[in-house]
């Protein structure tokens, strides 16, 4: 036996076998494609996927579809002011109701006196005068605010009552609503003068709208003209 040929040599170490997974050299299918880079895409990228980037990609522009929460965030609620016209002070709310009153109060008292005399130790009088000036200041009010949310007193204020939900004219049902409200209970003796203190003082205190009772019952808010 020759020791030159390779084929016969006895000692010559066998050829290395093909590593698992991988096709021999020369394999008519060529070579493996090499493993996707990272946020390539594909099922396993995080974050990518065949139908468009995930989640972390921001795919409605980085925030919710439905834009901004107009209720504020999770750490706390919005302005419930914001988008409004500005409050109207207490002060000129106070002045409007005393040109109203004066404004109706005045021509009443004087045809009241001359009609059946200025006679003001007359305590069945003083109350029917009183009644009348309650059912005509309930009736102005009525109409001025259904036409334009102002009466005079607050058209010289330049304030005016308007919709808490959308600021429209309370025309119609909450105009009488209001003005019933505000006037009509001192038509009950005793209950009535107590309500209506009441009722005119809690704007004094309420948040966030500065309403008295008689906006909470028609849902109005007083703002600046």
């Amino acid at each position: 036996m020759s020791t030159d040929d390779p084929d016969n040599d006895p000692f010559r170490k066998p050829p290395p076998r093909d590593s698992p997974g991988q096709p021999p050299p020369g394999s008519p299918y060529g070579d493996p494609p090499p493993p996707p880079a990272p946020g390539a895409g594909g099922y396993n990228s995080p974050g990518a996927g065949d139908y468009g980037p995930g989640p972390s990609a921001g795919g409605y522009g980085g925030g919710s579809p439905y834009g901004q929460n107009p209720y504020g965030s999770a750490t706390g609620p919005g302005d419930p002011l914001a988008g409004m016209a500005p409050l109207a002070a207490r002060g000129k709310r106070l002045l409007a109701r005393i040109i109203d009153a004066l404004l109706i109060g005045i021509p009443l008292g004087i045809i009241a006196g001359l009609a059946v005399g200025f006679d003001y130790d007359d305590t069945n009088g003083t109350f029917w005068q009183g009644g009348l000036y309650t059912l005509v200041y309930f009736v102005y009010e009525g109409l001025m605010l259904s036409r334009s949310g102002q009466t005079v007193g607050k058209m010289a204020m330049n304030i005016r009552v308007a919709m808490l939900q959308d600021g429209a004219v309370p025309a119609g049902s909450p105009a009488w609503s209001r003005a019933a409200v505000y006037q009509l209970p001192t038509l009950v003796p005793c209950f009535g003068s107590i309500f209506w203190l009441i009722n005119v003082l809690y704007c004094t205190w309420d948040q966030p709208f500065r309403q008295c009772l008689h906006d909470k019952a028609a849902r109005t808010v007083v703002v600046v003209a």
